[in-house]
């Protein structure tokens, strides 16, 4: 099959050639979720100059105003592949202006009532709102002094039907409406759930500023995980359920078995000492009997963030998590990558989820324990 051929196919799978000469191709073009069906006519010599499109009567009336420019397209593209490629983008571009004229400008009554809802909220609590008055942001400031914002997405029966809350929450926020509800309740709704989620944020917010997180690099106020410093190539993964945040959280520790085994037997031995009083950090610390370094006091030499194998740091959103047992090497390595190392030796060997091998640095033996997201 010629790469002309092959990237038709690929591109548009729904055009195909009517004959063996390929002259005439048929089918349909996909945009904007819907497809529209056309012909194109090739001359014997195949060149796109002399070609005629023919369109069904939706494609050609979307297509109407932009006759002159399609033609000169058909004229000036090298290929078949190539034209259809800028078809597909006049033809969104189309159905975008269409659907932007199609939108109907709110009522002034309804903008009136809006506006009185915003200054029910306060007109200090509006971030904007744009210019169709369907999208509104407000923000609020819970009691640890966290800015937060809401995005508010009106439906057309609004408030008959209730709006979409975009919020940045562990957890799902959902609002109770009637039809005679407002703004106002969506945002006294929000003040709620961010003093119900103030003691989680009061944990992150402490892990955050005192340990060292290599994972998120910038979490968000949604995110519940945090991958944290020990020291020398080791690292501890904790999930905290933000609805008892100073609970025993899930965790697992990074690193090599040397290190992250004598951190288990404290863990077992000491697991009776966790006091949902205490901070979630401050638990820790007892339970595992360490100091959490943080970043100031830990050097970049201290925890390499570079594969050994691909010499990156992030790999499909994550960092190196193996680390090569051997005290004298530590090298760290991405999961996959050492997966995919380990499996093209011919040394290595497999017992269930488990592959032994040779570290790519040392030699000496390393073991993978592949996690349930296989590489």
């Amino acid at each position: 099959m010629a790469e002309g051929d092959a990237n038709l196919l690929r591109y548009f799978p729904l055009l195909l050639p009517r004959n063996r000469e390929k002259t005439v191709y048929e089918g349909f073009i996909s945009a904007q979720g819907s497809d529209f069906h056309l012909r194109i006519v090739l001359p014997k010599d195949l060149q796109l100059k002399k070609a005629r499109l023919l369109c069904s009567w939706q494609l050609k009336n979307i297509l109407n105003e932009y006759r002159q420019i399609v033609q000169q397209r058909m004229k000036q593209s090298p290929d078949l592949v190539s034209f259809m490629m800028e078809l597909k983008m006049i033809l969104e571009a189309a159905l975008k202006r269409r659907r932007e004229l199609c939108v109907q400008p709110p009522s002034r009554g309804f903008c009136t009532d809006l506006l009185n809802e915003i200054g029910a909220v306060g007109w200090d609590k509006l971030v904007c709102v744009d210019t169709s008055f369907s999208t509104i942001k407000l923000k609020a400031v819970d009691a640890s002094g966290r800015k937060h914002v809401i995005t508010v997405k009106l439906k057309a029966k609004y408030p008959v039907e209730p709006p979409d809350c975009v919020v940045d929450f562990p957890v799902p926020f959902s609002v109770s409406w009637t039809p005679q509800s407002s703004l106002v309740d969506v945002h006294s709704q929000f003040l709620a759930a961010l003093e119900s989620l103030k003691v989680f944020w009061d944990v992150m917010d402490e892990i955050d500023e005192k340990t060292w997180v290599l994972e998120p690099e910038k979490p968000p106020r949604s995110a519940t995980a945090r991958r944290i410093a020990l020291g020398h190539n080791v690292s501890i993964n904790i999930e905290v359920d933000p609805r008892h945040p100073t609970m025993l959280p899930e965790f697992c520790f990074l690193g090599a078995d040397h290190v992250i085994k004598p951190l288990g037997v404290k863990l077992s031995e000491n697991i009776h000492l966790w006091d949902p009083e205490n901070s979630l950090l401050q638990n820790l610390k007892d339970v595992l009997e360490i100091d959490f370094p943080a970043r100031t006091v830990l050097e970049e030499s201290d925890f390499s963030m570079d594969c050994g194998i691909c010499y990156a740091r992030h790999l499909n959103g994550a960092i190196p998590d193996q680390v090569c047992d051997n005290p004298q090497c530590g090298q760290p390595f991405h999961q996959i990558c050492l997966y995919e190392w380990l499996r093209g030796l011919s040394t290595s060997r497999q017992s269930f989820n488990i592959l032994f091998g040779e570290c790519p640095y040392c030699s000496k033996p390393i073991t993978l324990r592949m996690s349930v997201r296989k590489p």
